[in-house]
């Protein structure tokens, strides 16, 4: 998921300092703990979380994990929200940055006063008082969703990356990716344009039929590396009647689905926005109760943003695996669950 919307500047309210100091060091047991889970904002990305919330509580005996989400895409607002809900006497949050730099200051007032934090879906920039990152891999994601694109081409032809907000660092990531995986091709696929900054409806909608108007019959196939250029190209193409160019993008949107078995779209890249919520709330419960702490050693994998990341992992989704990729996800989720805590932390 993009990194967003980071003009804002971090500020905790005197309000916010206030209430941590009047919080217990930690709940006695996991049973105690309250757990949110916050967004950058309204995004369709996050919406398994609430359910993951809710399985995780279930399944862990947790007193409430709670998915709340900030009405916009605005530093101060998450900061405000986190401010309120410490004041509820939440004891954990899972964040997604609304700012990678902006948040630390929060998160440093959180941690002071043993409320940990950890960094879901996107990471805050090192150094940082986030617990850990648990996110996409976007660099090896993009990687692979345009070997599946090239494939679907035949080893041959022009493509345009799809790419989310460019002031966003994964951008960068992903595409430095698509460009290693077409560069070994040794030229036998040629990128046409990077096209950034497609990740809200209205500038995906304009820049995206502005390219299939006037250059349909020029490119071969799209890799897309965020969400809603994906769902707007897969309705693009299914509106021209297109199946020649081929179109490869991310996350599980139904209209990208569908696109699939219907052979408008060659395939798309799953994240797993579910177990990172529910693997999250799972491990930051164990670390508010005081139960584990995490380890300095553990094998982190070192992103340009921090070197505490873990993949929560990603998969293609094709026509072969499209009624079933659901459950190679929660496969995936279950191994990172069972094995955090023997890999990641330390517990008493």
């Amino acid at each position: 998921m993009n990194q967003r919307h980071r003009g804002a500047r971090s500020r905790v309210l005197p309000m916010l300092a206030a209430a941590l100091l009047g919080l217990a060091a930690g709940a006695a047991h996991a049973s105690d703990n309250k757990i949110a889970l916050i967004p950058g904002g309204p995004h369709p990305y996050f919406a398994p979380w609430e359910q993951a919330g809710k399985d995780a509580a279930k399944d862990f005996g947790i007193a409430a994990v709670d998915f709340k989400v900030p009405a916009e895409w605005k530093l101060n607002l998450q900061t405000e929200l986190v401010e309120s809900l410490v004041t509820q006497g939440y004891t954990a949050f899972g964040i997604f940055p609304g700012d990678a730099v902006g948040i630390n200051q929060t998160v440093e007032e959180l941690t002071a006063n043993n409320i940990p934090a950890a960094a879901l879906a996107g990471c805050a920039q090192d150094p940082t008082k986030m617990s850990f990152c648990l996110g996409t891999d976007v660099f090896n994601s993009a990687y692979l969703g345009t070997q599946a694109l090239i494939k679907a081409m035949g080893g041959k032809g022009k493509i345009v990356h799809l790419a989310g907000l460019l002031v966003d660092p994964n951008t960068k990531l992903r595409m430095d990716a698509v460009e290693k995986a077409v560069k070994e091709t040794n030229g036998a696929v040629t990128i046409v344009q990077h096209i950034t900054d497609t990740d809200a409806q209205e500038a995906a909608d304009q820049k995206i039929n502005a390219l299939l108007g006037a250059q349909k019959d020029e490119i071969d196939g799209m890799v897309s590396t965020a969400y809603i250029p994906s769902v707007v190209a897969a309705k693009s193409l299914r509106n021209l009647g297109d199946k020649r160019i081929k179109l490869v993008g991310i996350d599980d949107d139904q209209i990208v689905l569908d696109g699939i078995k219907d052979g408008f779209v060659a395939g798309t890249m799953a994240q797993n926005p579910y177990g990172q919520g529910y693997v999250g709330a799972y491990v930051l419960d164990l670390i508010a109760s005081g139960t584990c702490t995490v380890k300095a050693d553990a094998p982190w994998i070192k992103t340009p943003q921090t070197e505490h990341f873990i993949d929560s992992g990603t998969l293609l989704i094709s026509n072969d695996n499209v009624g079933t990729y659901k459950d190679d996800l929660k496969k995936i989720t279950g191994e990172i669950q069972s094995t955090f805590k023997d890999k990641y932390l330390t517990c008493k």
